[in-house]
């Protein structure tokens, strides 16, 4: 893990030195891709949860005479944890393991070594569309999950224990804040960054025949879940922790 972090690094700082020699074209493409192929995915995920929260949440809030907080209570949880947590995952899940198993297969099809050959960096033109992608895009799909995330639980509450939609926005406005918005945001840019840097260096490392194409895809998406899932709480360490 340590050493696989270290090639992460490394690669990244390739890809940083390539950034005034990427095309507009490539990023877009990749955009396209990443987050606009997996928008359906994700904002199912992110309406279930909520709806999932809101069934828990509701008749226990009503019991307590805190109904009145439900609206608060998804919306801080959508948007601190739910939607940039589980967009992520869905992405990794989705676009991750393509973006690995495409650069696997440009590797033992000797693709690769034909870029080198023709004094191309492969690790710049390979790696810096998608990591510039993500990083722009995610925090997008992650802010359109976070309002379909909230309607689910508006809707979700008012059919279970017939909670009006004022009462529910009411709350989820006063409880809302601007800094977790911008916190989620920078959340999901670092995940995408993460996502596309560990899966294109996961897919550059693979060597051997199309059996080691499908160990490196799920070597990918296991370690873009563990990278994840680390970053996620040291950036909540970080923000909400530690002041």
């Amino acid at each position: 893990m340590i050493e696989f972090l270290g090639l992460c690094v490394q690669n990244l700082i390739k890809s940083i030195k390539y950034l005034t020699r990427v095309r507009f074209s490539s990023v877009l493409a990749q955009a396209a891709s990443i987050s606009y192929d997996s928008l359906p995915i994700s904002l199912i995920i992110a309406f279930i949860a909520a709806a999932v929260i809101a069934i828990q949440v509701s008749k226990q809030f009503l019991m307590s005479g805190a109904e009145t907080y439900i609206g608060g209570t998804i919306a801080i949880i959508m948007i601190r944890e739910i939607a940039p947590g589980f967009v992520a995952l869905a992405i990794g899940a989705r676009a991750g393991t393509a973006i690995s198993a495409e650069i696997a297969n440009m590797q033992v099809t000797s693709q690769v070594d034909a870029m080198k050959t023709l004094k191309v960096d492969p690790v710049g033109y390979y790696f810096t569309p998608r990591i510039l992608a993500a990083a722009v895009t995610v925090p997008m799909v992650v802010l359109l999950a976070e309002f379909v995330g909230i309607a689910g639980g508006l809707l979700v509450s008012n059919a279970a224990i017939g909670l009006h939609p004022a009462r529910y926005m009411n709350s989820a406005w006063l409880w809302m804040s601007s800094r977790d918005i911008y916190i989620s945001l920078l959340k999901a840019s670092i995940f995408g960054i993460l996502i596309s840097l560990v899966c294109s260096t996961q897919g550059y490392n693979t060597a051997g025949g199309a059996k080691e194409v499908g160990i490196s895809t799920t070597r990918a998406a296991i370690l873009s879940t563990v990278y994840v899932l680390t970053a996620d709480f040291l950036i909540n360490l970080v923000f909400y922790i530690i002041k």
